[in-house]
């Protein structure tokens, strides 16, 4: 299945005392260089947020920057290709995940709607999926600012796929980037 993906790179790491989360640094490598390399099969990349030199990616941000990952999520599928029939959805704080996980969840989508990792603890990593993109598109609402990702894919046929050991953590607070160093 041919993809795009999408990565969710802005945002206000609050808990990280406003820290450029994606510019950190795990394992020698920018957690934003992470999520890119993971996507290496997709036919296109865009990433939501503010610019970073060094990424050959398609560059966009949210009309309101700061109003959510769904609104971001809006912002980067006007870069999709028409062409493509998937596409791959990652936050960019996810030192764990690779170029199998994406595989792995494109492959699941089958006849549904998507796919989502779920956690150890069950739980559905709505940051780290792939989507049909026009159940992906249909699903976005016109007034994407604030709105729940939750709410706007939990509707959806998902398929859910367990992430192996780290693949769904993600860097919210500075013992995870402790943890992850």
């Amino acid at each position: 299945m041919r993809y795009a993906g999408i990565v969710v790179a802005g945002g206000s790491a609050r808990r990280l005392s406003g820290v450029d989360k994606p510019a950190l640094s795990v394992g020698g490598k920018p957690l934003l260089a992470r999520a890119i390399h993971a996507l290496d099969g997709a036919e296109r990349v865009i990433a939501v947020g503010p610019r970073r030199p060094g990424f050959d990616v398609v560059w966009t941000r949210e009309p309101v920057p700061g109003t959510g990952p769904v609104a971001a999520l809006a912002a980067g599928l006007v870069f999709v290709p028409d062409d493509v029939e998937a596409v791959v959805v990652l936050a960019a704080d996810l030192p764990g995940v690779r170029r199998s996980t994406v595989d792995r969840l494109v492959a699941a989508v089958g006849d549904g709607d998507g796919a989502v990792l779920v956690d150890a603890a069950g739980e559905r990593q709505w940051l780290l999926g792939a989507w049909r993109v026009p159940s992906l598109r249909a699903a976005v609402p016109e007034q994407a600012e604030n709105a729940a990702l939750r709410r706007v894919l939990g509707g959806l046929a998902v398929a859910e796929v367990p992430a192996e050991r780290g693949e769904a953590d993600d860097i919210d607070t500075p013992e995870d980037l402790e943890r992850h160093r």
